[in-house]
This record gives structure tokens, sequence and C-alpha cells, in this order.
């Protein structure tokens, strides 16, 4: 017999964003209710070297609110079990649970076919390599090309090298102006007979900046080109319509939007992912196994071979519906308001250099900079001793970096639960970093 709150429903907590006049997140026009929405998440709520946790480092992994741990917890408690391949009543709950996680996260992103367009993935980097490896190794040949662009992520950048160096297909590059945006009066002249697919990134890890999708999208598809978009950053910060952006393709994970790690997905159009073949073979994909060939499963699980992280789905399911509750669009803008008020703080220092556009509506919650006086990895680990966590390095865009002149920056991501307070620290942290390696030649 099935309790109410099994079958993968994480169960119904204080801290679960009811949508209604009780949800920690308030009105649906009202800004972000930040404090109330904090009590959510219990990682948040500890000391890092002697100091309350600022956490900045969104962009690299986001924390996860306590309907998130709960559905974790309530799948492997209740209803462990393997999906698909059992009578009994706990591999029907897993089932239920599983496929009830990949309806909510369609339903979420507007998929307009529904449920067997949406492949669960280990997360955006698998799914970018499953449209190259499958899609690209069979629809790409010899002088073929692959527009991509200066401001991706290695995931979208290094599996369409793999597949070009297989086929001999051709790379080009969209390139970024000196305020990161991408220059796409360059994409006319790189579009031809010979393009098969545009990739690009929705919102730069890097930079910030949220790129103009249906846009592109329209110009590709006047060349018979498909585009496929990394939506790491987009999902988490941006609200998504499939239908409105007009893409073939797009990427996302769980872990960037407050879902556990291990689990993402791929959007395609049904008729493309009926046409291109499996990306791995084994348990689940097949439909008859003879000695010599096979025939495959229907969509989606035709790209999903052996066990599948079951939990992790139903986390993510958990993560959307959480996110779902206090709403993208208002997400978005309080990410905004913050890379407002930091742009505005760290502004006080003259030596100084912020990467990105200058206009917050340009940008989603990611502010890249580098100080003249110290490097980006010194920085990360002063700021790391009052307690302030940002990620500095390359941010797997090395391209980005070569395009600035840079080795590296530091880079402080917001998200629904940073305030500023938080920047406020972030900014005294940097007037530490100045005390101990001097102002730099700006000053």
């Amino acid at each position: 017999m099935t309790r109410p709150e099994q079958a993968g429903a994480p169960p119904r907590t204080e801290s679960s964003p009811d949508r209604d006049a009780r949800s920690p997140a308030g009105p649906p026009d009202a800004p972000l209710d930040v404090q109330a929405l904090r009590r959510d998440f219990p990682a948040l709520h500890q000391d890092v070297n002697g100091h309350p946790l600022a956490y900045l480092d969104n962009a690299a992994t986001t924390q996860k609110p306590r309907a998130v741990l709960d559905a974790l917890m309530g799948f492997y408690e209740a209803d462990n079990a393997n999906v698909h391949r059992g009578i009994h009543e706990l591999s029907r709950r897993a089932t239920e649970a599983y496929e009830g996680a990949r309806d909510r996260v369609a339903e979420w992103i507007g998929a307009p076919g529904g449920r067997e367009e949406l492949i669960w993935t280990r997360g955006t980097t698998e799914s970018i390599n499953l449209v190259a490896a499958s899609w690209g190794g069979a629809n790409l040949s010899e002088g073929d090309e692959i527009v991509l662009t200066e401001m991706e992520h290695h995931s979208n950048l290094v599996p369409w090298q793999l597949v070009a160096q297989r086929t001999g297909a051709r790379l080009r590059y969209v390139e970024l102006d000196d305020d990161g945006r991408l220059r796409l009066e360059q994409l006319p002249e790189l579009l031809n007979a010979r393009t098969r697919l545009v990739a690009m990134t929705h919102v730069s890890n890097a930079l910030g900046t949220i790129n103009p999708v249906r846009e592109v999208a329209d110009l590709v598809r006047e060349h018979g080109a498909l585009l496929l978009v990394d939506g790491a950053q987009g999902a988490a910060h941006h609200p998504v319509d499939i239908g409105a952006l007009g893409c073939d393709f797009y990427a996302f994970s769980g872990h960037k939007l407050m879902g556990p790690t291990g689990i993402g997905a791929l959007w395609a159009r049904k008729e493309l992912l009926e046409a291109m073949p499996p990306y791995q073979g084994g348990g689940e994909m097949i439909r008859v196994v003879e000695r010599d060939a096979s025939t495959w499963a229907a969509l989606p699980h035709k790209f999903e071979a052996g066990t599948p992280n079951i939990a992790g789905a139903v986390g993510m399911a958990a993560a959307v519906e959480y996110l779902d509750g206090v709403g993208p669009a208002r997400v978005l803008r309080h990410e905004q308001s913050l890379v407002g008020y930091a742009l505005e703080r760290l502004a006080e220092f003259a030596d100084i250099r912020i990467f990105g556009p200058s206009d917050p509506g340009e940008r989603s919650g990611v502010v890249s900079f580098a100080l003249d006086s110290a490097h980006p990895h010194d920085i990360a680990t002063i700021l790391d001793t009052e307690g302030v966590a940002i990620r500095a390095g390359h941010h797997c865009a090395q391209l980005v970096m070569r395009r600035y002149g840079v080795s590296a920056t530091s880079r402080a991501s917001f998200y629904l639960y940073n305030t500023r307070e938080e920047v406020d620290r972030l900014v005294d942290g940097l007037g530490t970093v100045r005390t101990i390696f001097g102002p730099g030649e700006g000053s």
C-alpha cells in the first residue's frame, strides 16, 4: 500500500514552497523574501573559518533546499528499487517517481512533444556529448561546418572538436566584443550551405552575458541548419520556454538549479531523436536483441542505457518544483539587482577590471573581475579565510580568457538566496586583499 508521501513526491514540509500565501517567495510580483528563502537551505547556516558562510559560487553548483533533500531521502527510505523491470510494489513506485519526474521537467521547460523529447543524462556535458556523438557522427562529413562561439564552456567546445576530427568537419567561431557580448553581426557571414549546426550558450558562465537565442535560432533556420543551446546557466537563472527559444537541442543540469549532481537532461525535437542512433548500448535501450543485431526501444528510453540515476531525477524534479514556486523571472530580477549593486561596489577599486556587459539587465548573476595586485587564486584563498566562497580560474572557458588577455579571473556568482550584505562582505574581503598585496597600478 502506497503512503501519500511516497511515489516519489517529496513530503510537504514547512520549508517547501507552496504556491499560495504561505510561500516564502511571497506574491508573484513582489521582490523575493530572501531571508525566508534562506531558511530552506541548511548548508547556508554554517560558519567557515570562523565566519558565517557567504556562498558566492553558484555558477559552479547551487545549494539544495530542504524540499530536494527530503525528496532524495524519501526515495531511498521508501521507494528504492530499479525502474521498468519489476512487478513488485517498490519497482512500481520507483518507476512512477522516475517517469513522473521526467513529465515534470518536460512540462517545466515547455517541451512541445512532451516526455518523449526529454532524455535523462548525467548533466549538460553528457547531453552535448550525446548530440555530438550520435547526431554528429551520423550527419557530419568532410567539409561540413559547425559554428561555435568564443564564449563557450569547454563542454560545448571539446565534443565538437572531437567529432570534427573524426568526420573532417570544420569549426568556425563567432567572436566576442570588448564588452562581453557576441558579435552576432558576424553570424550571417559564417552561415552557408555547408553549415550543419550552430552551438551556443544561453548564458555565459564566465561573463554572465544573456544571449538572444531566438534571434540566432531564426537566422540559423533560414540557412537550414540546427541550433544546440547549452542551457547549464540558462535554465537555472532564466525562464525557459523551448517553443519560444526556437532551438533544436537544449542541454541543462540539475545541480545548477538546486538539484543533485550527476543528473541532467537533453531536450531535442522528436524527429531528430528518432533519426539519431543510440548513444550507448546495454539494458533498457533495446526492444529485441538477436545474435548479430538489435532493435531499439521507443523514445526516450532509446538513449538511456543501464540503470539510471533514479533518485537524481526525483531530486531534480523537486528542485524544478521549488524553483517554479519561487518564479524564475523573479530569481533573475533578484540576481540582476545584486549584480548592479556589486558593479557599483566593485567600482570603488580603481585597479579592478570587470568583464562582461556593464548593464546588469544583460547579465545573469555572474560578476567576473581581476585585480592588478593579486592573482585570482590568491584572492579566492584570502576571501575563503573570511568565509566568502568564490571561484577562481579560467572557468572552463579558456577562449574567453584568451580573448581578454588574462589567464584567469575571480568570479562571484549569485542566486536566489544571496543578499546585498554578502556583496558587502565580498568587497570588504577585497579590501583585505589590497591590504596584503597593496593597491595595483590603477589606484
